[in-house]
Parts: structure tokens; sequence; C-alpha cells
């Protein structure tokens, strides 16, 4: 447990250089005032920034609308500045939040190397680090939220490996995954190390680069050269949809069981359909949400636990009905 102390926050500002306003992309969502912080401004208003990676994925605009909810209900002020994918300008949002005097900087990190001098110089400048999904092993950060993505990756591995076992298959299988991602490589290896172990194969890992049309184009690839797959495995929520829409123009859908991350309208319709065997579901909500009180709680000098685990459900055709909702 941490808390942050205003008494850093000039050295913090002295050991940066900081300039230029807010990068374009940020929204300023809520301005409603709370008890001071670290970072905050003379008026009292506590203030969070929230570093996103992007807001085309369902998945990170639910976080954006569970951390919204969290500050509306707190009544602090929420700023979400969206990164388009692009690790430079993360860097450059939390710098200006420094710059700025905001009082906590959350962060979903691309790159969880590089991302670390920036949030070195907030927590030296007093500002309160949150990382989100990605694990930044820095001590700069005061609390991590978010999926542990290792065991989550076994845990579906294991899934898998019991599906097979009930279905009598032999699984040859294919991933695609993101290999410029951090942490869908956790869950692409700690998975394959699982279902290895239980006797599966793997034919081939192929890279959809995390957009859905490169990987449904891998994923067709994948399909084409590798005509025994039985089990694909999507890393993420591109991955998957690019996988969804191959099996379909293949037309696979009896041959090939699609098991993968984040649910989406297509993905349930998948489920439906028979060929989408199992998914594994974050809450990101409840990410967004967790990472707001936190920063909430250590603007106003409380101690907050390093590590917030969000659970995660694997969904499959008997629970998919708890889901729907969301995606209609």
């Amino acid at each position: 447990m941490r808390n942050r102390h205003l008494g850093r926050a000039v050295a913090g500002l002295l050991a940066v250089a900081l300039s230029g306003a807010l990068l374009s992309g940020c929204s300023r969502e809520n301005d409603g005032g709370g008890s001071g912080g670290g970072g905050g401004e003379d008026d009292g208003e506590v203030r969070i920034g929230l570093v996103q990676i992007n807001q085309q994925a369902i998945f990170f605009n639910e976080m954006n609308a569970g951390a919204q909810d969290a500050a509306d209900a707190a009544g602090v002020s929420l700023t979400i500045f969206n990164a388009n994918d692009d690790p430079t300008q993360q860097n450059q949002a939390v710098q200006n939040f420094v710059q700025q005097g905001f009082d906590a900087v959350i962060v979903v990190a691309i790159d969880v190397e590089g991302i670390k001098p920036a949030i070195q110089a907030a927590d030296s400048a007093g500002v309160s680090v949150i990382a989100v999904d990605a694990i930044v092993d820095d001590p700069a950060v005061s609390v991590q939220v978010g999926v542990d993505n290792e065991e989550a990756g076994a845990q579906i591995g294991e899934f898998v490996a019991d599906w097979a076992e009930q279905e009598n298959v032999s699984p040859s299988i294919g991933v695609v995954g993101a290999l410029n991602s951090y942490i869908q490589n956790l869950r692409k290896d700690s998975f394959v190390a699982t279902v290895e172990e239980r006797g599966a194969e793997i034919a081939q890992t192929v890279d959809g680069e995390n957009t859905q049309e490169g990987a449904a184009t891998a994923a067709e690839n994948l399909l084409t050269a590798q005509s025994g797959v039985n089990v694909v495995y999507a890393t993420g929520e591109p991955a998957l949809l690019g996988t969804v829409a191959a099996v379909r123009s293949r037309g696979a859908e009896d041959r090939v069981a699609v098991f993968g991350w984040d649910l989406t309208a297509q993905a349930i319709a998948g489920i439906d359909a028979g060929f989408v065997a199992g998914v594994v579901q974050q809450d990101p909500r409840a990410e967004g949400e967790e990472a707001v009180n936190a920063a909430v709680a250590l603007a106003g000098g409380e101690s907050v636990e390093e590590r917030i685990d969000v659970p995660v459900t694997v969904v499959t055709r008997e629970n998919v009905d708890d889901f729907r909702a969301t995606f209609e």
C-alpha cells in the first residue's frame, strides 16, 4: 500500500522537460468537485487522466464507460486521452497531465517498458499512477488493476484441453495473435504451454497485428496453409473478430472450433452457430471503475491495495445469455 506525498511535486516537475498543451484526442468528461489531491489545483477539484490505447475496441470503450461512471459517482473530473495505438502519444499525454497538475494518471499501456520514463516522472511529481490491464512492473505504479493475463491464458488452455477430451478431438491448434502486444503474448505463451502439456499440437502461430483486418487475413492464410487445424485460439478482440470472419468466409464452421478473448456481437453469433466454443470475457467496466476509485482514494491520501484483480469468465453456449444485452 502506498500514498503519494505532495512534497515531491516540485522536484519531479523540475526533473522533466514538459511542454505543450494536452494532445488532441482528450475529452474532458466530468467537472464535478472533490477533495484536493497530490497534483490538483487550489480549487480542490480532483482531476484524473486516463491514457487509453484506442477507442475502436469495445473493450476499451467499456472501460472508459466504467471509469466515467465511477468519476461521476465520486464527483471528480475525468479526462480521457485516446492514443490511437501510438505509444509515443501515450508518453506525451502522461507528461502533459503532470504538467497540468492532475492528481492521478491511469495508464492502459501499449509499451510497458517505453511508458516507464513518463510514469516515473509523474510519480516524482507527486502524481499517482494506476496501471490497468497491461502490467507495468515499476515502483512508480501505485496500483495495478486488471486480469492476470498469464493465468487466464492457462485457464482457457485447460478449458480447450478439457473440451477436446469431451469431444474426442485430437487438437491441432492454430493461434491468431498480436505479436506487438505484451498482454496478448502473455495470453498466447501460457495457453500454448498449457495445451502442449496436455498433449495438443500447435500447428502454426500467425500475427494479426491487433487489427480486425490483419487478423482476418492472417486467419484465412492459416486455414489455407494448415488444412488439418481443427482449433483456432485468438488472443484478443481484433484477433477473435478476424478469426470468426475467416472461418465463415472459408466455410470452415463444421471443422474448426474457435476459442478466444473478448465478446462481440459477432462472437456471440458464432457461439449461437456452434463453432465458437469458448470466449474469455473480461470485465472492462469493472476495471475502469476500480482504477478511478483507486485514483480518488490516493488523491485523498488513503492507502490502496497494490494489486486489484478483476476475474474473467469463459463464455459458452450455456452462459452466453448473461452477456447478450451488452452487445445488442
